[in-house]
């Protein structure tokens, strides 16, 4: 693994990289960092390039003093590294938040793509409940701080706390490591950003799902009624999955992703 930085408008960005081969982006979720695809590394980077960045705010990327940070601002960051690394065209997964920049990233950014996928993400906005439950989020974490915020949130992210304890144990260790302003910035971009359901419905390259039965956060139903609209759909459902696939099914995770890579 070799870890690499580059400044983006005047802000530190971190990112790893494994193998070598076919270029993969593999990109976090909201309150994760790029460690959180260790295992998908290690059993695909004897194959393929791969690419798991830090958002700005997360892992080893700094934070971003940016106003109105949306979507598309992080898909211009991936983008970015791209650049760096010389890459003209690349497969890009993501999980949940990640989704959401995915989907930014194919929008402005689709003649870089071979393929992309959305791992328990959706590209629909988000409604006015959603909406409410963030900006709900956002008043917590204000008043008592990123932690205590992600050790409340956490556990229900997994089917079962005590199966996957030692996963989740990590991720709330974690936590105390993001700022109050990062997780804030995040959500005001979750909240703002538009329903891209057309993208799914304009793409020619191949798109993968994978979704969780279990998952609270993008129900099952939700991402169902996505699956026919791309041209190419390759759809994988985790029985015995929340919101946390790549950690509660990791050997079904990475046999979906070397499957999909592979027929790309």
């Amino acid at each position: 693994m070799t870890l690499k930085n580059f400044l983006y408008q005047n802000c530190n960005i971190s990112y790893r990289i494994y193998g070598q081969g076919k270029p993969l982006m593999l990109l976090h979720g909201f309150g994760e960092n790029s460690s959180i695809w260790q295992k998908q590394a290690d059993a695909l980077k004897n194959n393929y390039l791969i690419i798991t960045p830090d958002l700005p705010g997360s892992g080893k990327s700094a934070f971003w003093q940016k106003e109105n940070v949306q979507m598309q601002d992080y898909a211009d960051i991936l983008n970015a590294i791209l650049q760096q690394e010389k890459i003209e065209k690349i497969i890009l997964i993501g999980h949940s938040m990640g989704g959401y920049i995915t989907m930014a990233f194919a929008e402005k950014y689709a003649e870089c793509l071979t393929a992309f996928g959305l791992f328990n993400s959706t590209a629909t906005a988000d409604d006015t409940e959603k909406i409410a439950t963030r900006k709900k989020a956002i008043e917590f974490i204000q008043q008592y701080g990123s932690q205590p915020f992600l050790k409340t949130i956490i556990p229900g992210l997994f089917m079962d706390a005590g199966v996957s304890e030692k996963d989740m144990n990590n991720l709330i260790e974690q936590a105390v490591h993001f700022k109050q302003e990062a997780l804030v910035q995040y959500y005001n971009a979750m909240i703002n950003r538009p329903d891209r359901l057309q993208v799914l419905k304009n793409a020619t390259v191949p798109i993968l799902f994978i979704i969780g039965v279990h998952d609270k956060v993008v129900p099952f139903s939700v991402i169902m009624q996505q699956t026919h609209l791309p041209e190419k759909s390759f759809i994988h459902i985790l029985q015995n999955t929340a919101h946390m696939g790549m950690l509660e099914e990791t050997g079904k995770t990475n046999k979906i992703l070397a499957d999909f890579l592979e027929s790309c």
